[in-house]
C-alpha cells in the first residue's frame, strides 16, 4: 500500500469519525449499544468491507486498509466500536467470503457491507473459553438440514447480529474433526438473546449470551465443509488477531497524544509535569515500544498478504501487542494523577477499554501456550 493511498483512506476515515461518531459516542458508552444508523452511515462511507472483493459490496481495498480503519478508531478512544467493528468487519466478513458458497454470500455480504446486516460470531461457552474441544452445543442432522441446541456467552454484537455464525459439535466423538461452522439467522425460531452482559469498559460495544433452544436449520447453512470448523477458524485466526493488534496500536497511540498533551500543560512543584524525568522516561519507553511492535504488525501484515502469516506469528503479535497496550495505558493514566481516575478525562476509557484485550481472541496465557508448543515441536 503507497503512503498517498494510506493518507487519503486515513483522512477519510477521521473525518467520517470526528463527524459520525465523536459527537455521540459518550451517549452510546452510557446506553450500552451502537444504534444501527451509525453502521448503515459506516456502509455508505465504504468502511463496511473495505477488502471485500467488489462483486459482494467491497471496495476491493488492501487488507492493511481494514486494519488502518481499526487503528483509527481506537485512535480516538472508541474502543467499544473497534472491537464491535473487528468482529463485523474484520472476521466475520472474511468468513464468509472465505469459506462461503456463492448463494450463501449473495445472502449476506451485500447487506453487511452496507450496514445493513450486522454479524458476530459464536464459540465462547459458560464452561469453554479457550478450549474448543470442549464446547457443548451440538448440531445433529434431520432429514431437512440440521437441528441446532446449545449456548453460547461474551458474544460481540450478540444484541444487534442479524447472522451469528456458531461454533457446533456435529461428531462429538471425532475430537477436533467433528467441530463444524453453521449461518444462523438470528429470526429463526428458537434463537434467543440473553440480558446484555454489564463490562467493566468497552460499553458501546454490546456483549451476549445466546440460546439455540433446537433451532431447525436448512441444509445450506453448514459453513464449508462439515467436520472442518476447527480448521476453519485456525485458517481465520491470524486475521481475527491481526485485528487486535491494530486496535492495540491505535489505543497506544491515541493514549500517548493524549498524554503528551497533559503533562506539557500541568504543573507540579513550579515545574511542568513534562519536565520530570521520570515523565520523559516513562514517554520515551512507551514511544520506542510502540515503534518496535508496529515494525513487528506490519511484518505481519505481510507475511497475511502472501498467506504464510501462521498461528505462531498470530499468538506473538497478540501476545505483545495486547500486554503492550494494558501496560502503556496504565502508565499514561499514571501520569495524569488523580485526573486519571475520573471519567471526566478521556484517558480513563482507554484504561477501562483496554482490560479485556489480553483476555478476548485467545488469553495471554494461551498466546503463550500456542508459541511454547511451537518452539518444543521444533526441539523435538
Amino acid at each position: 500500500m503507497d503512503a498517498q493511498t494510506n493518507e487519503l483512506f486515513h483522512a477519510m476515515i477521521s473525518r467520517c469519525l470526528a463527524q459520525e461518531v465523536a459527537p455521540f459516542y459518550q451517549y452510546w458508552e452510557e446506553a450500552g449499544e451502537i444504534p444501527r444508523s451509525l453502521w448503515r452511515k459506516l456502509g455508505a462511507a465504504g468502511l463496511l468491507g473495505i477488502d471485500l472483493d467488489d462483486a459482494w459490496g467491497g471496495a476491493g481495498a488492501d487488507i492493511a486498509i481494514t486494519q488502518l480503519a481499526l487503528e483509527e478508531i481506537s485512535r480516538q478512544g472508541f474502543g467499544g466500536l473497534a472491537s464491535a467493528y473487528n468482529i463485523h468487519a474484520n472476521i466475520v466478513m472474511p468468513y464468509l467470503q472465505n469459506l462461503a458458497t456463492n448463494e450463501q454470500r449473495e445472502t449476506w455480504l451485500p447487506a453487511m457491507a452496507r450496514g445493513e446486516s450486522l454479524g458476530a460470531i459464536a464459540m465462547t461457552e459458560p464452561n469453554a473459553g479457550s478450549d474448543l474441544a470442549a464446547i457443548k452445543t451440538r448440531a445433529t442432522k434431520t432429514k431437512a438440514g440440521w437441528e441446532l441446541t446449545g449456548s453460547k456467552i461474551f458474544i460481540t454484537n450478540g444484541q444487534v447480529a442479524d447472522l451469528v455464525i456458531v461454533c457446533a459439535k456435529t461428531d462429538p466423538s471425532a475430537g477436533a474433526k467433528g467441530v463444524s461452522l453453521f449461518l444462523v439467522d438470528t429470526r429463526l425460531p428458537g434463537f434467543s438473546r440473553g440480558k446484555p452482559i454489564k463490562k467493566i469498559g468497552q460499553h458501546a460495544s454490546d456483549t451476549a449470551e445466546l440460546a439455540f433452544d433446537h433451532i431447525q436449520l436448512p441444509c445450506d447453512a453448514l459453513l464449508g465443509e462439515e467436520g472442518a470448523g476447527f480448521r476453519y477458524l485456525m485458517q481465520e485466526l491470524p486475521r481475527e488477531r491481526l485485528g487486535v493488534g491494530a486496535q492495540a496500536l491505535g489505543a497506544v497511540e491515541g493514549a500517548l497524544a493524549l498524554t503528551l498533551e497533559y503533562v506539557q500543560q500541568r504543573q507540579a512543584f513550579g515545574r511542568r509535569v513534562a519536565d520530570f524525568q521520570n515523565t520523559r522516561f516513562t514517554l520515551g519507553e512507551i514511544k520506542a515500544q510502540l515503534d518496535m511492535a508496529r515494525a513487528y504488525f506490519n511484518h505481519c501484515v505481510d507475511k497475511y498478504r502472501q498467506g504464510t502469516m501462521n498461528s505462531t506469528d498470530a499468538a506473538i503479535l497478540k501476545l505483545q501487542l495486547s500486554e503492550l497496550q494494558c501496560r502503556a495505558v496504565d502508565r499514561c493514566l499514571q501520569l495524569f494523577g488523580g485526573y486519571g481516575y475520573t471519567h471526566e478525562y478521556p484517558i480513563s476509557r482507554f484504561y477501562l477499554d483496554a482490560r479485556v484485550q489480553t483476555i478476548y481472541a485467545g488469553s495471554s496465557e494461551i498466546m503463550k501456550e500456542v508459541v511454547a508448543r511451537s518452539l518444543l515441536g521444533k526441539v523435538a
